[in-house]
């Protein structure tokens, strides 16, 4: 992680003098200023990623100068040092755009710990500027739609293992986006000019998918006529993604233990091991710690795989994400069905918002296409996505009863959204038994 450069404004001598000695032993680059007009000279000629601003100064006060780096570069980050007694201007600081305050005198360590957050804050920045601009040049595209937080941390876990050869397991709901990941990691990976095989082990019948993956050999069984190269050997020296790995047979776990262990397989009916180079990128819609106290899968298999977790948030989840993915697909598909460009109406535009978006990504994606695919007007109105999603169409005034069901469902499903879906907590906050909890839950249709 690059160190900040550190600009420290402080009219008092000693107190400037001993931060720069600190903050140079812990690797900054520090420059100094005793006023408001240096520290503007100063700003102008250098880098400057983190400025520590006594709120105080002679010559020129903390707002002015808050304003001022702030008109030349928003990205720079500052922190007001403020005496105790003046909290009122640390927090007109924070309106301003500064990112935190200290009061004097300075506890060190948590300056130390404010300066690392801000330095792991500007490296996500940068992770996520090199993502985008390398999957346009890689991609040609901008499948990887998302403004969220948690969308960006994503982004920053595929910029920093996709140059790895570390087992990835990226987990999600049905639809969030799994498959798009697997072939980000691939296409910024080392082995991008390698092959890369897709299997989904839940669409390929049980009986068939060891032989799909592990090849056969002339005579293993009846109707093999002649030799099969299975997945892993065709993946050689490059990826295999292993998609619905949660529904793969206990059996075949025991064997793809193997792979991960060893690098090698062996065809049905072979007699010879052989040696595969291959990263395993697996995923799944399972709760696979869940599935290992079932007994449905291998809890060493489990920890294998599971060296890298990507876990893909539902769209309900990350709201922000709503309006940049819609306004992807209309461009998208106004280009693919030849279409006149459509603008959104607000109230569509509400209600899709309000939406759940069970299906997620997918859903969504898909309401579009039938809207844009429909619409006679100029304008996609909330009545062009009624076939594919109902809640979102204009509702008549519900009775008593039916508002009250309304805000009861939501105020569960928020409950146990903010209490990460652990049923015990989220029925306590609810003030309601865990055993009303879940009859509501399927009374209501709440899934995690």
């Amino acid at each position: 992680m690059n160190k900040c450069s550190i600009l420290i404004v402080e009219d008092e001598y000693n107190q400037r003098i001993l931060l720069s000695e600190i903050l140079s032993k812990e690797g900054y680059t520090v420059f100094e200023a005793e006023c408001g007009i240096a520290a503007k000279e100063i700003f102008k000629e250098k880098s400057i990623d983190l400025i520590l601003l006594d709120f105080k100064l002679p010559d020129i006060d903390g707002l002015s100068l808050i304003n001022f780096f702030k008109g030349i570069n928003p990205e720079t980050e500052i922190i007001i040092i403020t005496a105790f007694g003046s909290i009122e201007n640390a927090v007109n600081a924070l309106k301003a755009g500064a990112y935190d305050y200290l009061t004097k005198p300075i506890d060190i360590d948590d300056l130390l710990i404010k300066i690392k957050k801000i330095e792991e804050k500007k490296s996500l920045i940068r992770e996520n500027l090199v993502l985008k601009e390398t999957l346009k040049e890689r991609f040609k595209s901008e499948d990887f739609v998302y403004k969220s937080e948690k969308m960006q941390n994503v982004a920053s876990l595929i910029v920093r293992v996709a140059t790895t050869d570390s087992t990835c397991l990226i987990t999600g709901e049905s639809g969030t986006g799994k498959e798009i990941v697997a072939n980000m990691i691939q296409g910024l990976s080392l082995r991008k000019e390698g092959p890369f095989v897709k299997v989904n082990c839940s669409a390929i019948p049980e009986q068939l998918l060891e032989s799909e993956l592990f090849g056969y050999e002339k005579g293993a069984f009846t109707g093999a006529f002649q030799r099969k190269i299975g997945k892993f050997e065709l993946a050689h020296k490059g990826t295999i993604f292993l998609d619905e790995i949660g529904d793969m047979p206990l059996y075949l776990q025991s064997k793809l233990l193997r792979v991960l262990q060893a690098k090698e397989i062996e065809r049905l009916g072979g007699l010879n091991p052989i040696n595969v180079d291959i990263r395993i990128i697996a995923a799944t819609n399972k709760n696979l710690e869940e599935e290992v106290k079932k007994g449905n899968f291998r809890e060493d298999l489990y920890y294998r795989i599971n060296v890298v977790r990507i876990e893909i948030p539902p769209l309900r989840e990350r709201k922000e994400d709503i309006m940049p993915l819609v306004d992807f697909f209309i461009k998208k598909f106004t280009v693919r069905h030849r279409k006149e460009t459509k603008e959104i109406t607000k109230e569509a535009r509400d209600a899709l918002l309000k939406y759940d978006y069970p299906g997620n990504v997918r859903e969504l994606e898909n309401i579009i296409e039938r809207a844009v695919v429909l619409s006679r007007g100029d304008f996609l109105t909330v009545e062009d996505f009624f076939d594919n999603a109902s809640t979102l169409a204009p509702k008549k005034e519900s009775g008593i009863k039916e508002v009250i069901t309304s805000v009861e469902k939501e105020m569960i499903l928020e409950s146990l959204i903010k209490n990460n879906w652990v049923q015990t907590k989220a029925a306590a906050s609810l003030g309601m038994s865990e055993r009303m909890l879940r009859y509501k839950m399927n009374k209501y249709g709440i899934k995690k």
